[in-house]
């Protein structure tokens, strides 16, 4: 099939019922297929299963002799810290390990910024209109959380080796409102792209107006890679203390798509100084983690090297679930200019952008037809997505059958609402 540009209105008119019809034989399936959320799917979770048995009724003290049944510990055992600066390539003491959602320790940082100020600093809330930097594709999480707290969101275009960091020195440094920046630079939600070495070093080189900005480094896909080739991006810790700015940047890193994503481990980490503050702070807000969960982390993935190797276990299983995607968007959509699609090298999503101002008619289309997807808009600050173009695509839960039916529904909507598109212009 020719591009839709290159059709006649006869010709498009023409396609435009051939795709109603076919569409309508879908809908009368009744399917109900979900690619909603970035969830692992029950063959992966399997993979820990033994997590839930590996302790026994002698085995709960940690290596430091710390009984995990009790209170204390409150920034993590020495296993499970250990893990994860040997992961992140920082020293223990530059790790802070939390609950079962990073997603929380970012909240928790945010609300303190806002109530008691940047390391009992001024109180963003009473300095004024607070702004957050979002680079755009990004995580609908993160900009929930500044919608919480009433913070304003600036978005900041995407480009393959990262945001626009000429547009973020320019407006880091002009504006002392500007108080952080989201940033996920492994395999980012949704695009899959991975921050170059010079956007990493421009991160850590930034010259903030406010002496309280920080960057929200959230490295939640750090393990998460398809194939044997690794991305692998500077150490943001590391570039920051070099240049000088060594308590501007918190890291985050999470477990949750790695063992049990409702009993998994996190950590935040930062330097040193920092995370003496944090652990001060904790000891007005708990009186202890989960150690027992913690400690069943360490007994199953032992080290570090355990952990790597377990999330190749995943990929094996990602895979053929993310080249589903691919084949199927290339065999349908391929040459007909009226889409295009990232192919990630690790993550959890695709990012497709469709022709301008049919992505809700696209989503809208398939939930008629039992394919429930992220809201369309959702990439952006405020679901205010300015082309009305992306759509974030999720494969990992559903199996590969189910997935290739989404993926059929999915396709014949995108097909469907571009012929609507071209011919209401």
């Amino acid at each position: 099939m020719k591009p839709y540009a290159n059709m006649s209105a006869s010709e498009l008119s023409a396609l435009k019922n051939e795709l109603e019809e076919a569409f309508s034989k879908h809908k009368a399936k009744g399917k109900k297929l979900n690619m909603t959320r970035g969830v692992p799917s029950d063959e992966q979770l399997s993979l820990c299963n033994e997590m839930l048995t590996c302790l026994s009724a002698e085995d709960y003290k940690a290596a430091n002799g710390t009984d995990c049944r009790n209170y204390g510990g409150l920034d993590g055992i020495p296993e499970v810290k250990k893990i994860f600066a040997d992961l992140l390539d920082l020293s223990a003491d530059e790790v802070i390990v939390g609950g079962n959602s990073s997603l929380a320790l970012m909240f928790d940082n945010v609300a303190v910024n806002v109530s008691h100020g940047v390391r009992d600093g001024k109180p963003w809330q009473s300095q004024g209109q607070v702004k957050f930097l979002c680079p755009s594709p990004g995580y609908d999480r993160h900009f929930t959380i500044c919608n919480y707290f009433h913070i304003d969101m600036i978005p900041i275009g995407m480009g393959d080796d990262g945001p626009d960091m000429d547009e973020i020195e320019k407006m880091v440094s002009s504006d002392p409102m500007i108080k952080g920046i989201w940033c996920v630079p492994k395999y980012s939600n949704p695009t899959g792209i991975v921050y170059s070495e010079e956007t990493v070093r421009r991160f850590s080189k930034l010259k903030p107006a406010a002496d309280d900005f920080r960057i929200y480094w959230d490295n939640a896909y750090g393990f998460h890679d398809l194939y044997e080739s690794k991305a692998v991006i500077p150490n943001i810790i590391r570039l920051c203390e070099e240049e000088g700015n060594p308590n501007m940047v918190y890291v985050f890193s999470s477990f949750s798509k790695v063992s049990f994503a409702g009993a998994s481990i996190t950590c935040m980490a930062s330097s040193k100084s920092n995370c003496e503050y944090i652990r001060r702070r904790l000891t007005a807000q708990t009186i202890g983690p989960d150690k027992l969960n913690q400690l069943r982390h360490a007994r199953f993935f032992k080290d570090s090297s355990g952990v790597l190797s377990h999330m190749e276990k995943h990929a094996s299983i990602l895979r053929p679930k993310f080249k589903l995607v691919s084949d199927m968007l290339q065999k349908e959509l391929g040459g007909l200019d009226i889409a295009r699609w990232t192919e990630p090298k690790g993550g959890y999503f695709v990012s497709f952008d469709s022709l301008e101002g049919c992505a809700k008619r696209i989503v809208a289309l398939c939930a008629e037809a039992g394919v429930a997807l992220t809201p369309a808009g959702a990439t952006y600050p405020n679901s205010n997505d300015p082309k009305d173009n992306n759509i974030r695509i999720a494969p990992t839960c559903p199996p590969l059958a189910e997935l290739s039916e989404a993926l059929e529904i999915f396709c014949a909507a995108v097909k469907l609402a571009s012929a609507q598109k071209y011919l209401n212009a």
